[in-house]
């Protein structure tokens, strides 16, 4: 997925494998930093259980750089 493609989805709520491609990582390097320290992503998340849900809105303005959790 791409951010052109992200920013034109209807998703809410995101999960690591969506938000993989856009930075360039593997979804697991997501999970396991969200279960080491979740505020350490720097982007708006929640850890739900093992689970990690993240705002479709918030990544974005995190990803552009506009201030705001």
């Amino acid at each position: 997925m791409t951010i052109e493609e992200l920013k034109n989805s209807n998703k809410e709520i995101l999960t690591p494998g969506d938000i993989a491609t856009i930075l360039n990582c593997n979804p697991n390097v997501i999970r396991h930093q969200a279960k080491e320290d979740v505020k350490a992503l720097g982007f708006p998340c929640a850890k739900i259980g093992t689970r990690l849900k993240i705002p479709r809105v918030g990544f974005i303005n995190w990803y552009e750089g506009k201030t705001g959790r």
